[in-house]
């Protein structure tokens, strides 16, 4: 069975008793697909409306669900804030300066940010001053919501907006060893949880592992996955096959991989628009999402990483990886403030449930418990 271009094959998988025909793109070698219980919240159809509006809201509360996780991710982080309730245990208005002084500290060194650092201490300091707070409990309460109404006034659409027109497609985009393909892997886990169809594209055509990688995931995952046969082929010509796919066979999400580079190099930079149209020929519209992958154990030196994507393809949402292994959560913040680009999930940890969707109200709790 041959596919439309000379650079994919379709090739099916022998049907067992036990579960369908998988369809694998093009795959290597031969890939078992373990039958998996049908555990998803609900099925999708082509005539079912607002599928995708219900898929993102569903994401989203799971997470409500998975605080500890989100909890237990920012643990590195929560320690160094710790510092915070102990100079407010013991507050009085004589020692409000040298209170703020090491607050101040406190926050720089989680990565806040010098400016969101010195907003944030000021207005504690107006209204200690001014009477408003008159206790340590009340300063913490004070500085939680200062750090809420900064990361939602300016990133509040955390939720994936995939539109209205299948299949939904969404690149994933990044520097390398950020962490794109798995994230990818583990998004492909989530919303195929929730009852997506979802076909993966291999589009980083550069790494030789990292077609091998996504196959992985696929086989993982039990999604279907589009791989270029040649060596070095052109990203945009496997994602255009690969969408296009997607459309002929009715899957809900395509979800694209890219070759990870460095924000300085402009030609790679100028592939990813080559991508972004291709995908765009074949679904009016598409892609509904750029994710941009953030390792988050840089802290504030993803700050020119993101600016630079952002003017180059238009990013949607972010993916706060490694924030596990880190003590910079304060990044959070600093990257939605200075961006206004949402943060859609954060990594807190290395299993296939571990990219969790942000949620605002219980980060801002994880970090200062």
């Amino acid at each position: 069975m041959a596919a439309s271009s000379a650079n994919l094959s379709l090739l099916s998988k022998p049907s067992t008793a036990s579960s369908p025909p998988h369809l694998l793109f093009n795959l290597p070698k031969t890939l078992s697909a373990n039958p998996r219980p049908n555990t998803c919240r609900f099925k999708c159809s082509a005539g079912q409306t607002g599928f995708f509006t219900r898929l993102g809201r569903l994401i989203k509360e799971k997470a409500k669900s998975d605080v500890e996780k989100v909890f237990s991710g920012f643990s590195k982080t929560r320690e160094n804030l710790a510092v915070i309730d102990e100079l407010l245990l013991y507050w009085n208005l004589a020692d409000t300066d040298k209170v703020l002084d090491e607050l101040e500290e406190a926050l720089l060194v989680s990565d806040f940010g010098p400016r969101i650092t010195i907003k944030i201490v000021e207005n504690l300091r107006e209204d200690i001053l001014s009477g408003k707070l008159k206790s340590g409990s009340e300063i913490k309460d004070a500085l939680k919501k200062s750090v809420l109404q900064l990361i939602t006034t300016r990133g509040s659409k955390t939720e994936l907006q995939l539109g209205f027109r299948k299949p939904a497609v969404v690149i994933i985009v990044g520097v390398n060893g950020g962490g794109k393909t798995t994230s990818l892997g583990k998004l492909a886990y989530r919303l195929k949880n929730e009852g997506a169809k979802i076909l993966m594209a291999a589009g980083d055509t550069f790494r030789a592992a990292a077609s091998d990688q996504l196959e992985i995931w696929a086989e993982r995952t039990g999604c279907e996955i589009v791989v270029a046969e040649k060596d070095k082929a052109k990203a945009s010509s496997v994602l255009s096959q690969a969408v296009k796919r997607g459309k002929e066979q009715g899957f809900d999400v395509v979800l694209c991989d890219t070759s990870g580079r460095l924000h300085t190099n402009f030609s790679l930079m100028e592939e990813l628009i080559a991508c972004k149209k291709a995908v765009g020929k074949i679904v009016p519209g598409a892609p509904n999402e750029i994710l941009l992958v953030l390792d988050g154990t840089t802290g504030l030196n993803m700050l020119p990483q993101a600016r630079e994507f952002n003017e180059v393809v238009g990013i949607t949402g972010l993916i706060l990886t490694k924030l596990d292994g880190s003590a910079r959560g304060g990044c959070v913040v600093s990257v939605v403030d200075e961006l206004g680009i949402p943060v859609k999930f954060v990594g807190v940890g290395e299993g296939v449930e571990d990219l969790q969707p942000f949620d605002a109200e219980a980060f801002v709790n994880a970090i200062f418990s």
